[in-house]
């Protein structure tokens, strides 16, 4: 029987599954959620709440006829109302969402009544949270078997607003990656079962669970408290399905074929109209093809199964799924590439996932995680004719087998103390190896650029050799990582206090690249005859017809690590039934270690104060209006010390030459230069650990200000909007113009030969820090403050401004339908990205070339690379009736900005030595990020159908999604380096470089017993 009365009451029905909706927090990346409500007129009376895992837990009524319960694991549970061990009220089915207040109120009871599983109806569904004040969204298993999404957290956290897809230069082994309200993709954090499992080395991406053990994942963009930091993104935190008081069973396939999959577009190289004087660097090659991609297709297979039960009725349950996913498809390279070949790869992702929960008591429960996640990609390559476009026989050779392996334990206690204090722990560690090698060891050198070979040499066809990789990896590389957190919550009148610790640890081991066959590579290139290709280096022009060739090195593996340190206090105060506060401070501390185990960043204590509020208008939860504002900083990740704080070698030795070997290697050579040069210094010496960074160094930090409202539109629609303001206040990057050293030292008289100078240096640009430089004759250090002003910036600082206004409409489930629309007006502007850089496709993390020097930052302020201007995002679901359910998304956006970056100033110089194409100038003049326009706007349609047949008890489902359904195959990305010399046009300019996905096809058949 359904249950109304005059207060607000939680109601659900059974096609509430597919709701989605954007909702407060308790706390980010927990894994438990609250229960809360009134009882009028019942005092002395308990509410009882059991779940389907078999916890069981009492609450009293109070005086004013509230209870509530406090992290609470997710599941669905069975709230009642009792009296001496009576069933007054009792609502069955009720789920749980993680980090989220769940209101279950009861009216004033009559007469004891036990009631069957009550039937709870959406028409008095409160549309509204109003005890929350965090920006996320939550969306759970019963959901994701409907929508039609890509398999993985990513998919799922696009359907947020304001989050995009991250630049393609950037992925986390097969994964995609993910930039939050403007951030870059390294600024996210990931969460499983409540620890951190964030890539440990460089913070791009994370794992996740078997999509089908995924029970909720919460999507944060913004907004959360105190207890949870080390984000200046967003967070994607997931909950693994746990056991139930009932044993079931399950499988399931997908299939995706390649032959109901369409091709991706061929692409050619850009023929544009050249300003006088200028000419590409191979001028047969506009309008031709460049990359052939027709068959370039994949089929996808999946197969997963669980396993779910009790092993001792009410008090110890296991959950253990597994999944095997595999995609094959074939990829063809490009005509410049070193290889013509098509490589037919195979890429397998097998996954384990098992929990197990022990009630001990009522009072004390514990729980085991254990994951595994492997990322292996390999392959082998046939021969490609790219005059006929066709395929022939194996060649022999391999594209490089990468394999990343990550294992994770998590141990969770949490003890209910009494009904006003719960304690809980969570104490993981997770190792991952990071491996790259390939099966054939060939001793050649990599040869880039066989196309700009002088055609008089190699006969008038490119020569190549069986070396097919640029880098590999140590064969030990990996990394591990260890956690403890602590939560002590206590509930006091109005107020309910959260303090606790956070600590993380990350190693990581012989990480880095080295150089595949003799420890170089060749680079053939072709440039003005009579300019020189780095004149910085005092490299002589090529003469003749331009052709040159450069020795290229590069080895960057080593050791460090990185230690966390944070603790917290949060006040969540109910001031009055309508307003709620939270008030929370935390402290995070950040140390980094080089090879040597010697720090060479030391945060110090950065306090980070949160406050947010929530009003419930007309106290009925019909209107709620809520603000955030927040201060978040973010870590150095362990990558940072590759080039930074450990030895490392990139150079370039230039020659001209007159021959070219069977293998491609250059012969008959001439220097063109002093021998190898290198712009930032880096010719394999151990770097001082205290020159590295300076003794003041701020840790990147960024305050947000978020301020909105949610309304109920009559009973069947609610709608509601924030305006969101990020503004980085701090940043970090490298700073690479040594010869600033000079004139300052110069400046305090002192000389600068009497110091050992770093090259690069790790700093706050904008800021004032101070630097310990290292006497020569060993009698110690000197402290040197170098200003803004000091490094030519001329006061400028490090910029990144992002405002946004979300607004959302949406349907909650009833009449058989659900659906959403949101849009999103954003704008993302200023002279820094954030840690990486996606328009070149750097991710040498706080080390990118920003910022090397002020020549490189003239005209750097414009519209940043994760701007989009529009989006429009949609989804949603229509029971057809008891059989058949349909549904769909859609994404609709406008681009990224086009950069065009060129050597600097109207006479084209390199005024620092190497950099070349790199400047903000294009076609000799000044060019801000996004000056050189738009990609195109996208839209991508998604639509599903399920069936679950009655015959079958709606234990079967047969399912069918279509991604892509309009086949829209856009650009997303282009090149954006305009030359390869003074005078000379990259051929790769403009040129797309990276697309939506083409149209595919997923069918899938799951069982459930």
């Amino acid at each position: 029987m359904a249950f109304t009365s005059a207060h607000r009451v939680l109601k659900r029905s059974a096609l509430s599954a597919v709701l989605f909706s954007i909702v407060g927090s308790v706390a980010a990346q927990s894994t438990t959620g609250t229960l809360h409500g009134t009882a009028a007129g019942s005092e002395g009376a308990t509410v009882v709440a059991q779940s389907d895992s078999g916890l069981k837990r009492t609450a009293a009524i109070d005086a004013q006829g509230r209870y509530s319960f406090g992290a609470l694991p997710v599941g669905r549970y069975s709230i009642s109302l009792q009296r001496d061990g009576r069933i007054l009220e009792q609502r069955d089915d009720v789920q749980l969402r993680v980090g989220s207040g769940t209101e279950v109120s009861f009216a004033a009871h009559g007469p004891a009544t036990t009631l069957e599983a009550v039937n709870v109806t959406a028409a008095n569904l409160p549309k509204i949270d109003v005890s929350h004040t965090v920006s996320k969204s939550v969306i759970t298993s019963e959901q994701l078997d409907v929508l039609p999404l890509g398999r993985s957290a990513e998919s799922i956290a696009l359907l947020a607003p304001g989050v995009v897809a991250g630049s393609g230069a950037f992925s986390n082994g097969s994964r995609s990656v993910l930039s939050f309200g403007g951030s870059s993709v390294t600024e996210n954090a990931y969460y499983l079962n409540g620890f951190n499992v964030t890539n440990p080395l460089n913070y791009l991406g994370g794992v996740s669970l078997p999509y089908g053990s995924i029970d909720q994942q919460e999507t944060f963009t913004g907004g959360y408290g105190a207890a949870y930091g080390r984000s200046t993104g967003g967070v994607i935190n997931q909950v693994g399905k746990r056991g139930t008081s009932a044993w079931r069973f399950g499988t399931q396939v997908t299939w995706s074929p390649a032959g109901l999959a369409e091709s991706p577009a061929s692409v050619n190289y850009p023929d544009m109209s050249l300003p006088e004087g200028y000419a590409y660097e191979n001028e047969g090659k506009p309008g031709t093809l460049y990359r052939y991609r027709r068959g370039d297709k994949s089929t996808t297979t999946t197969y997963s199964g669980y396993v779910s039960g009790p092993l001792i009725e009410d008090r110890l349950f296991i959950h253990l799924a597994a999944e095997s996913n595999r995609r094959e498809g074939v990829a063809t390279a490009n005509e410049a590439a070193a290889q013509q070949v098509r490589n037919h790869y195979r890429v397998d992702t097998p996954k384990f996932y098992g929990k197990i929960d022990w009630n001990i008591n009522d009072s004390n429960t514990l729980e085991y995680t254990r994951f595994q996640d492997t990322d292996r990609t390999g392959g082998y390559y046939r021969e490609f004719d790219y005059e006929t476009l066709s395929e022939g026989d194996r060649t022999g050779t391999f594209p490089n087998v990468a394999k990343s392996s990550t294992d994770v334990d998590i141990f969770k206690y949490t003890g209910y103390l009494n009904d006003a204090l719960t304690f809980s722990t969570v104490w993981g560690r997770a190792r991952t190896s990071n491996l790259a090698f390939n099966p054939l060891d060939s001793g050649n050198p990599y040869i880039s650029g066989a196309g700009n070979q002088d055609p008089a040499l190699n006969g008038g066809t490119p020569i190549r050799n069986d070396q097919p990789d640029l880098y590999s990896k140590a064969p030990d590389a990996g990394s591990t990582t260890h956690g403890l957190r602590m939560d002590l919550q206590y509930r006091v009148g109005n107020h309910e206090l959260t303090a606790g610790v956070d600590n993380m640890t990350y190693r990581a081991t012989n990480e880095g690249e080295s150089m595949t066959g003799p420890g170089h590579a060749w680079i053939y290139s072709r440039g003005n005859p009579g300019a020189s290709p780095s004149p910085g280096f005092g490299i002589a022009p090529p003469g003749g017809n331009g052709y040159f060739v450069q020795k290229y090195i590069f080895s960057t593996t080593t050791s460090m690590s990185v230690k966390q340190r944070a603790y917290y206090l949060e006040d969540r105060w109910q001031l009055t039934p309508d307003w709620l506060l939270t008030l929370g401070l935390r402290n995070d501390r950040f140390t980094n270690f080089n090879s040597d185990g010697r720090a060479y960043v030391e945060s110090g204590d950065q306090w980070a104060p949160r406050l947010g509020a929530s009003w419930d208008v007309f106290g009925d939860a019909s209107l709620k209006l809520f603000a955030n504002l927040g201060r978040y900083y973010l870590a150095l990740p362990n990558s940072v010390a590759i080039r930074g704080a450990s030895a490392s070698t990139y150079t370039r030795e230039y020659f001209t030459y007159t021959g070219i070997d069977a293998n491609g290697n250059p012969t008959g050579l001439t220097p063109l230069g002093p021998g190898p040069v290198s712009a930032n210094g880096e010719y394999g010496q151990v770097p001082d650990p205290l020159a590295v960074a300076p003794t003041d160094l701020k840790s990147q930090y960024q305050d947000e200000l978020i301020l909105g409202f949610e309304k109920t539109l009559g009973s069947r629609w609610n709608t509601g909007g924030k305006v969101t303001y990020r503004q980085l206040q701090s940043a970090i990057d490298d700073t690479c113009d040594s010869d600033r050293f000079v004139d300052r030292l110069a400046g305090m008289g002192l000389d600068a030969d009497s110091f050992d100078l770093p090259g690069c240096v790790i700093f706050n640009p904008g800021a004032t820090n101070t630097f310990q430089l290292r006497h020569r004759d060993g009698s110690g250090y000197t402290p040197v403050s170098m200003s803004s002003t000091d490094w030519g910036y001329d006061g400028k600082k490090a910029k990144r401004q992002y405002v946004a206004l979300d607004v959302f409409i949406e349907h909650p489930m009833s009449d058989g339908w659900y659906g959403r629309l949101d849009y999103t007006w954003s704008r993302s502007f200023g002279n820094t990205e954030g840690q990486v850089r996606s328009d070149i496709g750097q991710g040498d993390v706080s080390k990118t070339q920003d910022w090397d020097a002020a020549s490189l930052m003239e005209y750097a302020g414009g519209y940043l690379a994760n701007d989009r201007r529009h989006q429009f995002k949609a989804f949603g679901a229509y029971q057809i009736n008891d059989e058949w359910t349909a549904s769909a998304t859609v994404r609709v956006m406008s681009g990224m900005p086009k950069n065009c970056l060129g050597y600097y100033g109207s006479d084209q110089s390199d005024p620092l030595n190497g950099y070349g194409s790199a400047y903000h100038y294009c076609n000799g003049k000044p060019s801000r990020p996004g000056d050189a326009g738009r990609q195109p706007w996208t839209a991508q349609l998604d639509m599903g159908v399920m069936y679950r047949p009655g015959f079958a008890d709606n234990r079967l489902g047969l399912g069918l999604n279509v991604l892509n359904v309009l086949n829209q195959r856009r650009q997303l990305q282009s090149t954006a380096k305009y030359q390869t010399g003074p005078d000379t046009v990259s051929n790769l300019y403009g040129m797309g470089s990276y697309f939506t996905a083409p149209r595919t096809v997923r069918l899938s058949a799951s069982y459930d017993f």
